[in-house]
């Protein structure tokens, strides 16, 4: 240890007084760890604060900040354990000064961090036996928070929900495409009965005999009416296919990028951690050596920034697994819902559309239709065309009748006058 005492390196952050005063829990704490102290480190401050705590609650308190008294009496030149004493024999209310240290977050996010965080994204996807041959240990990158990283498989799982939103994205796709077929395909069989209703009914318009008219009007517009219940079931599962594109395009993106932005996050506060247990064990081997070391007999400001960071970074993270968690939650329930819902949709449209045309069908039942071939002909458009026709082919074979036998009696004499002119 030098024996002056070197000024402090503040890296330019700037420290505001305050007080506050907490009442104790009944564990008799108040929620805090602090660190530096005597004789390594001019001051005490604060590393951790704990969760569902008083300090917590009270929200005065962060982590980097100076302690520099505990009831009015100071804590300068004395060691960590000491100070955790005097707010030990505290029973009731401890009053605590402090610095609270002004420290932007992006002061912290070196190019250290940075690299730290793409190393967390190459083990998040590697297994373990490959992260450990790499000496990428995720025991060692994952374990510095036994509060809210207790398992670290359980905060892979949200972000392995990604591929599963990419096989519900993908099944949604093909329940839509599959939809759109059907449709299609329901469509074209009502402009079927509507061809066969237009079909039917000219030919009931057209045909003089009154039962066979009846019928076959009849017979149209059962068809037209099957027509008519085709696009009604069209028009009730049509949004059908708007509800599932949104969840498609609007849903299902949306949760992604939360859980996108929630593993930036996580890696974010786990490089902040990796951080602070590298600097400890550096300041553990200078302590073992009894060597000094700048940063902790200056302040340890960069320590502190660190630890700040952290905090700060941990604060976003809780609430971003938060969000994600109840928006993957809302989603399945969704998921769940919507195919339901759709199902009986599509399952209820379909059987009134099927009862419907049966009903129709059996209005319709004027099969055999009667029709009077010896009164009419098919062809309704040259019908007198086709009388006149047959008129004038018997005129021409009266004439033709005459004139064979007037040629007859013609022939007859010529071949006798030819007989005496040869005679």
């Amino acid at each position: 240890m030098l024996d002056y005492e070197l000024e402090e390196d503040t890296m330019g952050m700037q420290s505001v007084p305050g007080t506050v005063t907490l009442a104790k829990d009944s564990q008799n704490l108040i929620g805090i760890s602090i660190g530096g102290g005597a004789p390594l480190c001019p001051c005490i401050y604060i590393v951790q604060i704990f969760d569902n705590t008083p300090a917590a609650k009270d929200g005065s308190l962060a982590a980097g900040d100076e302690l520099v008294a505990v009831n009015g009496k100071t804590v300068k030149g004395r060691t960590k354990v000491e100070v955790a004493r005097m707010i030990q024999a505290i029973k009731t209310e401890v009053t605590l000064s402090y610095n609270k240290l002004q420290a932007d977050q992006k002061q912290g996010k070196s190019l250290d961090i940075v690299l730290k965080k793409v190393k967390h994204r190459m083990v998040e996807h590697m297994s373990s036996s490959t992260a450990d041959a790499l000496g990428l240990s995720r025991a060692i990158l994952c374990n510095e928070d036994k509060g809210l990283l207790s398992n670290s498989f359980q905060t892979d799982v949200l972000i392995k929900k990604l591929e599963e939103l990419q096989k519900t994205a993908n099944l949604y796709k093909g329940m839509i495409e599959h939809s759109k077929r059907m449709l299609r395909s329901f469509y074209d069989l009502s402009q079927t009965h509507k061809a066969f209703g237009d079909l039917f009914s000219l030919i009931g318009a057209r045909e003089p005999q009154p039962k066979a008219c009846d019928a076959f009007q009849t017979f149209g517009e059962s068809h037209r009416n099957m027509e008519k219940y085709g696009i009604h079931l069209l028009r009730t599962c049509k949004p059908m296919l708007a509800d599932l594109g949104t969840f498609l395009t609007k849903a299902i993106p949306d949760t992604k990028l939360t859980i996108k932005k929630y593993a930036d996050v996580k890696f974010e506060y786990l490089s902040f951690c990796l951080k602070v247990k590298e600097m400890d064990d550096e300041e553990y081997a200078y302590a073992t050596l009894g060597e000094p070391l700048y940063r902790v007999e200056t302040g340890n400001y960069e320590y502190r920034l660190i630890l700040r960071c952290r905090q700060l970074a941990r604060a976003r993270f809780a609430q971003m697994r938060s969000d994600v968690m109840v928006k993957l939650e809302l989603l399945d329930q969704k998921h769940v819902q919507d195919l339901v819902f759709h199902l009986n949709r599509l399952v209820s449209a379909m059987a009134q559309y099927l009862r419907n045309c049966h009903i129709q069908i059996k209005k319709a039942e004027v099969f055999p239709i009667e029709v009077d071939l010896l009164r009419t002909t098919m062809d309704y458009t040259h019908a007198h065309d086709f009388e006149d026709g047959f008129d004038e082919e018997e005129d021409g074979t009266e004439d033709q009748n005459s004139k064979t036998e007037e040629g007859e009696s013609t022939g007859d004499g010529g071949m006798e006058h030819n007989l005496i002119d040869t005679s």
